[in-house]
């Protein structure tokens, strides 16, 4: 068996035995194998999108047989009312389930269990409240259902999703196989978990069947809550996401050194060469925050027996992760106020999610992010976030033995606040291609306080590399426009790109950013290639600025190619390409508050625009730099 077969055995497994064994490879000429066999461009794409979307419309079917959880011993809570926050900087007074009510997690598991045993159905949760404190993990054959005026409230006590995983990790806990910011480790689980599960459903009546994470619940110890382990915000002149909740200089958090992570990667990875070593760890101890110390773990080949979160650290759990499922369907329900991302299926295969309202606005609050899945439909869903709305992912560092997200289809939604409406990246190493997006409004209600970021936004670097290609986006309302200031990245020392100089974090309509957060990144080796995009029908409103003027972004767009500068591996230097074969055809991009440089260009090759207005003129050109 390849090394590349044994690290999907391990992740196929239920238990850690044989751990010892695994060995992580990027399985580099399997991927490049099958995504050359599946990256090329069909003859008509939006007939090609047409039929994923009808393959897609119902990938489940269940048996006709009802468990009611509270057959099983589950109760409803009674409320108390508590301050929490509601968002980076607002706090609000909101429900949570009253000290000492009855726990619904063993209900709700007992309830799963014998649906799935007995041949599968529906498991469903009566209107009411509802306290759960531990994971509902989806097993084969069973939708879990809620019904309209239901609403669960997860615990938001940490230690609550470190009880029931399938691996005692010790003081840790016990933990589940997880993928955090697209690197496999080991950590506390989501708060609705399915791992290899076949023909699975979460549903709802309406959008008062609530799934609630509680995110901005102060734990009961301390007036901090999962948001807070978010810790400083680096993006420069951000604007309504400046701080985490209750963060201050100081605290433990997941960008902060954690004592318990080793002073060396030679303590972990003892084979490693001093060379390599160093180059991973880069200068002083700041790979040693949890969220540098997982991707340098995978740089260094460690094997996920050796990634292990969970208690002492802090690295949030997304609120529904799926990991290897096939044939599932999300639909009609609301997510609220969840730790991390709301939406994180990895490695699934037809995958349908439609009619669900992902609503929450608190650090890294993801709306839905398929990671190397192939075949998603995303339909009639609405969106309003503290990240990105919807956001494509395919693996990080050494982490892509899954190979390519692809086959993606977004229709019929709506999107508010959040850092991209429709994002590719920035974790994308294993690639992104066949990704159609239409019918979509942008509508951005929230402008004046809480604006959407960049509508149209791909994100990578030198170090995420990747490939996006076969990106298809058409009739796109954005009517109050997207953030009419500038934000930044910092970049690298001797860059060409000057500091405080391109607004790739906000501000342009649509961004390609492949040189994202390069300082996040001590190894860059991977050179991203973006190559045939095409955006047609993209209408922009505008708003009416602090200063009174009207304006519907900071610019019409940012495409700033790979950065070979930026490159710190051995020599030769692998080819660094422009971004290429990128069409933008009959869209009114309404009036860009930087009206002497409307676009911003860097390393770009022969971007057509055809039919394109900005700022009331007509443009007919083709651009490159």
């Amino acid at each position: 068996m390849s090394a590349f077969d044994t690290r999907r055995a391990f992740l196929r497994s239920g238990s850690l035995a044989g751990l010892a064994s695994l060995a992580l490879t990027p399985g580099a000429q399997a991927i490049a194998a099958a995504a050359q066999a599946a990256g090329k461009a069909a003859a008509d794409p939006w007939r090609e999108a047409q039929a994923i979307a009808r393959r897609l419309a119902m990938p489940v079917k269940f048996r006709k047989k009802d468990y009611l959880v509270t057959t099983f011993g589950a109760e409803p809570c009674k409320l108390v009312q508590v301050r929490a926050w509601v968002s980076f900087e607002d706090q609000e007074t909101l429900n949570t389930p009253a000290p000492g009510s009855k726990d619904c997690y063993p209900a709700i598991r007992d309830a799963i269990q014998r649906c799935h045993q007995e041949g599968g159905g529906r498991v469903v949760i009566p209107k009411g409240d509802w306290f759960c404190a531990g994971p509902i993990v989806l097993l084969s054959n069973v939708n879990v259902h809620l019904q309209a005026g239901a609403r669960v409230y997860f615990s938001n006590d940490p230690r609550d999703f470190a009880k029931y995983g399938d691996h005692d990790c010790g003081a840790n806990g016990k933990l589940v196989v997880s993928r955090w910011q697209s690197n496999d480790c080991l950590n506390f689980s989501s708060m609705i978990y399915a791992h290899k599960a076949d023909n699975i459903a979460l549903t709802g009546d309406d959008w008062t069947s609530v799934l609630d994470g509680q995110g901005g619940v102060p734990f009961e110890a301390s007036s901090d809550c999962w948001w807070t382990w978010k810790g400083k915000n680096a993006t420069i002149n951000s604007v309504a996401q400046d701080k985490s909740p209750n963060y201050v200089p100081g605290k433990l958090a997941q960008n902060q050194v954690n004592p318990l992570n080793p002073k060396s990667l030679a303590e972990v990875a003892p084979d490693l060469s001093e060379e390599k070593r160093l180059l991973i760890q880069g200068e002083g101890d700041k790979w040693r925050a949890d969220d540098a110390y997982l991707p340098a773990l995978s740089e260094a080949g460690v094997p996920i027996e050796k990634r292990v979160f969970g208690l002492g650290h802090y690295l949030r759990p997304p609120m529904i992760h799926l990991i290897e499922c096939s044939n599932v369907l999300l639909e009609g329900y609301q997510v609220t106020h969840t730790p991390f991302w709301q939406h994180h299926p990895v490695a699934c295969r037809n995958l349908t999610i439609r009619k669900v309202y992902a609503n929450s606005l608190g650090p890294n609050s993801d709306g839905f992010d398929p990671e190397s899945c192939d075949g998603v439909l995303v339909e009639s869903c609405q969106f309003d976030t503290g990240d990105d709305c919807i956001a494509i992912k395919a693996g990080k560092n050494l982490d892509t033995q899954y190979g390519p997200s692809q086959n993606i289809v977004i229709q019929k939604c709506t999107m508010h606040s959040g850092h991209g409406a429709v994002t590719l990246g920035s974790e994308m190493a294993g690639g992104i291609q066949k990704v159609y997006a239409q019918d979509l409004v942008f509508e951005n209600k929230n402008w004046a306080t809480n604006p959407l970021n960049i509508a149209i936004r791909l994100k990578t670097n030198m170090n995420r590399g990747g490939f996006l290609r076969y990106f298809y986006v058409r009739n796109v309302s954005i009517p109050n426009g997207v953030q009419t200031s500038p934000s930044f990245y910092a970049t690298l020392p001797g860059s060409p790109i000057p500091n405080k100089s391109v607004a790739a974090a906000a501000g342009g309509v649509i961004t390609f950013d492949c040189d994202y957060t390069p300082r996040a990144d001590n190894v860059r080796i991977r050179p991203p290639e973006v190559h045939d995009v095409h955006i047609s029908n993209v209408r922009v409103g505008n708003v009416r600025t602090k200063d009174g003027k009207q304006a519907s972004s900071y610019q019409a767009f940012v495409i700033l190619g790979p950065v070979a500068s930026d490159y710190n591996g051995p020599m030769p230097r692998p080819e660094v390409l422009p971004v290429r074969d990128v069409t933008i055809t009959d869209c009114d991009f309404g009036t860009p508050s930087n009206a002497e440089q409307p676009w911003y260009l860097y390393n770009v090759q022969g971007l057509r625009l055809k039919n394109v207005t900005i700022g009331g003129k007509k443009v007919d050109r083709v651009l490159s730099t």
